[in-house]
């Protein structure tokens, strides 16, 4: 069983931009300790601020009264037990020394010799011990001490393995490994130590710290440290989710996380350090468990023929199918069956060939605007072959300072009419060009009721606009609907098939 340990709220804070306050940390050690389950969760660099230990003596409080302290930890350093007793005093059981795991950093950073350094962790450790204190030790810059100073890693490690430390933890600092050199590293010192407890720490720099973590459980490592959303220093640390999921997917270890959870971490951590999930984030981003290609959906209709072992529901989410240029009548389906709308085959063409048509002005539609389009196109079918009434081409002009100038071109059977206008919107102007047409050829035209603008409910502001305007013509009330990714558009669109009912129906 491989230990997950969760750095979200000592190395993630760490990210440029994020920092969590007392009520924000209590809330994500709560969430990660009993919704997520994580095996133990690093909450703290000692000595930090003022703000740090109230958040960490909150945190331990409340650790206490839900017997949960063993599985609360704290960064400590090598100096003299000042660390420790920090961690005592804010209520904690457990430190996390940071020991140098490379001669190049224990030179030049401390200007100390192997010998001094094992002296002054054994001092650590003693006051560690008077005040119970279980303990860990990071060796810092561990990746970097294998590849140029390894006899000085091996030497250290042997003695730590002498000392009471519960865990040896090995970070990869600067992110500097590669699966192959993580595998070899660690295969090296689990095999020479096998009665040690190993801890793999990597950071994303090349974008393999997940690589190099899934190396680590094979090559023996005991315990994987992860930041929820990946949160950490440069490009942050193994994302928790991704590692979850690798690990129980591409090995035989097994985790005690509940994975179900994941998702409702994730975007609560998400919400309040304002570090966004990308898109394409593996396990919980947005678009994860989004097929968009039609032959994709028309694969899942046949047996689930585009589905891995990542099913969205292990992480309390569904497969969606997405509507754009790139839909098929399979991913209509799809979603005309969620809504619980059945269509004929010659409607589902209709609304596919709309879709893929608004998709070419935005990559995606959102679910919720399938009514709408589905609304529009049916109640325009009829009407389709006889657009009588046509624009031909306009020109919208908006200028700071001076008032919307358009100019439009109009086709009404087999003669094309021009006209220009100044109004005091786009959308005036254009309608105060078409009614010059209009009266210069002494055709009649409707009062404007009412003209809504709406976004529909669940969609984005830059997905679509429904302009529905209300008119009256001799008496007669009605309405038309436009949908387009522009609200002008959308409303000259619903302008035009007012004019053609008028054109067809009442004249």
């Amino acid at each position: 069983m491989i230990e997950i340990l969760d750095t979200t709220l000592r190395d993630g804070e760490q990210t440029a931009g994020v920092s969590f306050n007392v009520s924000e940390k209590l809330a994500i050690a709560h969430l990660l300790l009993l919704d997520l389950k994580a095996d133990r969760i690093e909450v703290a660099s000692a000595r930090v601020s003022k703000g740090e230990s109230e958040a960490f003596e909150s945190i331990s409080e409340w650790a206490r009264k839900h017997d949960q302290l063993h599985r609360i930890e704290a960064l400590g350093f090598v100096d003299g037990g000042v660390s420790v007793k920090w961690i005592a005093d804010g209520g904690g059981k457990v430190v996390n020394i940071l020991a140098k795991g490379s001669l190049r950093h224990l030179t030049k950073q401390l200007g100390k010799t192997p010998s001094e350094h094992l002296r002054d962790i054994e001092e650590v450790l003693r006051v560690a011990d008077q005040n119970g204190i279980s303990a860990n030790i990071y060796l810092e810059d561990w990746s970097n001490g294998m590849l140029s100073s390894r006899d000085y890693v091996m030497e250290m490690i042997e003695e730590l393995t002498k000392l009471p430390i519960k865990r040896i933890m090995l970070p990869d600092t600067l992110g500097v490994l590669n699966p192959w050199t993580t595998y070899d590293f660690c295969k090296m010192v689990a095999e020479r130590w096998p009665e040690a407890n190993f801890d793999f720490h990597a950071h994303n720099d090349y974008g393999m710290a997940v690589a190099n973590s899934l190396s680590a459980v094979r090559a023996g490592i005991k315990g994987i440290h992860a930041t929820v959303n990946g949160l950490g220093e440069r490009s942050g640390n193994t994302p928790l989710a991704s590692i979850v999921a690798t690990i129980k997917d591409q090995s035989d270890a097994g985790i005690n996380l509940d994975e179900s959870r994941l998702t409702h971490v994730c975007r609560y951590v998400e919400s309040i350090s304002g570090i966004r999930i990308p898109a394409n984030e593996p396990v919980v981003g947005e678009n994860v468990f989004t097929q968009s290609s039609g032959i994709h959906a028309d694969g899942d209709c046949k047996d689930n023929l585009y589905a891995n072992a990542l099913l969205p529901q292990r992480f309390g989410r569904e497969r969606t199918y997405a509507l754009g240029k790139m839909s098929g009548r399979a991913n209509i389906i799809k979603n005309l069956d969620k809504l619980g709308i059945s269509l004929t085959a010659d409607q589902i063409r209709l609304v596919t060939n709309r879709i893929v048509e608004l998709g070419d002005k935005k990559q995606a539609i959102e679910a919720e605007d399938l009514p709408y389009i589905i609304a529009d196109v049916l109640k325009t079918e009829s009407n389709a072959s006889e657009e009588h009434i046509r624009i031909i081409n306009y020109s919208l002009q908006l200028t700071k300072g001076m008032r919307p100038v358009a100019q439009l071109k109009l086709g009404i059977g087999d003669k094309e009419f021009q006209a220009s206008a100044v109004g005091d919107g786009q959308y005036h102007a254009f309608m105060k060009a078409l009614w010059k047409i209009y009266d210069k050829l002494k055709k009649p035209h409707p009062e404007l009721l009412d003209f809504q603008a709406t976004i529909p409910p669940g969609g984005k502001t830059d997905a679509l606009v429904v302009v529905t305007i209300v008119w009256n013509f001799n008496g007669h009330e009605f309405k038309t609907r436009g949908i387009d990714s522009d609200q002008t558009e959308a409303a000259i669109k619903s302008t035009v098939k007012m004019l053609n009912i008028i054109e067809n129906t009442y004249n």
